[in-house]
């Protein structure tokens, strides 16, 4: 997938901040390593897998992790990290990897080891292979909704508590771009930030206590967007409106780039489904924002396959 040309007007920090996106797909490895701790401390807890107890200690999982729907892969790392902190012992070979558009049928990887840790390790490995990979493909659908017309699809802060590198190293899988990180990444100045004060009052004080920091706008008029224009806003966020709407906002930012030679970014969110979303690209915004990527996102149906007829002595020697 072609990554979308970046608008050469925009403030460096936030060229900066795509920049350091692009090519990445793959999560912190700290992030990976610690979700599938409290994963498995989730499941093993208080006295570990009773039913894996069971299993012969002499008995060998041959299995290949395969896809039973379409979509686009993502996760593989947090697979590969369940398999080893259940023993490090397992091997998990990957045929597809972070990104790539996958079909029923497809063999993502190919997994051997101990029988009863590849069964202990098997449904967190494919929670996350699921979950993340359902949110890659849920993104690639709106990245393919506005294909041609230099939109880039943003994520939002709307993730699942703790799991938000990992969601976002999947919607970068599926064709997308991460918001802020955090509330400690970038200003954002809401309507709940703006009781009391004014947007030019806000934007000024934001400057003077966090000199390089982008600041970002809210708007839900017209008038709001003039305001931060001149405020010198970094990034614009047209919340809630029309596509008609937007298309006057945009016009009023290229007006002022016009004139002063630099403008901010702008982005529209608030109501905008993936049915509709062409429509809010072609008003000529640089991004559209959507909880949808992974509020919305379904797991992807994927499944271990093991092979029943492993001899359950074989290579117990070496293992």
């Amino acid at each position: 997938m072609e990554p979308v040309p970046l608008p050469a007007d925009l403030p460096p920090a936030l060229a900066a901040h795509f920049a350091d996106q692009a090519g990445s797909v793959d999560p912190p490895a700290d992030a990976v390593a610690d979700a599938v701790v409290l994963a498995l401390h989730e499941d093993l807890t208080p006295d570990g897998d009773l039913s894996a107890s069971l299993v012969p200690a002499a008995a060998v999982a041959d299995g290949v992790v395969a896809s039973r729907s379409d979509g686009v892969l993502a996760g593989t790392a947090c697979a590969t990290e369940a398999f080893a902190q259940a023993d490090p012992s397992i091997e998990v070979a990957w045929h597809r990897h972070e990104g790539d558009r996958i079909a029923p049928g497809d063999v993502l990887a190919t997994v051997r080891g101990p029988l009863a840790p590849v069964l202990t390790a098997e449904r967190t490995a494919l929670n996350f292979l699921a979950r993340l990979s359902g949110v890659a493909t849920t993104t690639a659908a709106w990245v393919d909704a506005v294909a041609g017309t230099g939109v880039r699809i943003w994520d939002t802060r709307k993730t699942t508590p703790g799991l938000r590198a990992l969601e976002r190293a999947a919607v970068r899988a599926g064709g997308g771009w991460n918001h802020r990180t955090n509330l400690s990444h970038w200003i954002m100045l809401k309507d709940n930030h703006l009781t009391g004060t004014s947007v030019t009052e806000a934007v000024a004080v934001a400057r003077s206590l966090w000199p390089g920091r982008t600041v970002h706008v809210e708007c839900e008029t017209l008038d709001q967007v003039r305001e931060s224009l001149e405020a010198g806003a970094d990034a614009l966020l047209l919340d809630n409106m029309t596509p008609e709407s937007i298309t006057a906002c945009v016009a009023a930012v290229r007006d002022h780039a016009e004139r002063h030679g630099s403008r901010p970014l702008v982005e529209a969110s608030g109501g905008i489904t993936l049915d509709r979303v062409a429509a809010y690209a072609e008003t000529g915004v640089d991004c559209v924002s959507t909880s949808a990527l992974t509020n919305g996102a379904a797991m992807l149906d994927l499944g271990l396959d093991l092979d029943r007829g492993v001899d359950r002595d074989r290579d117990a020697g070496a293992r």
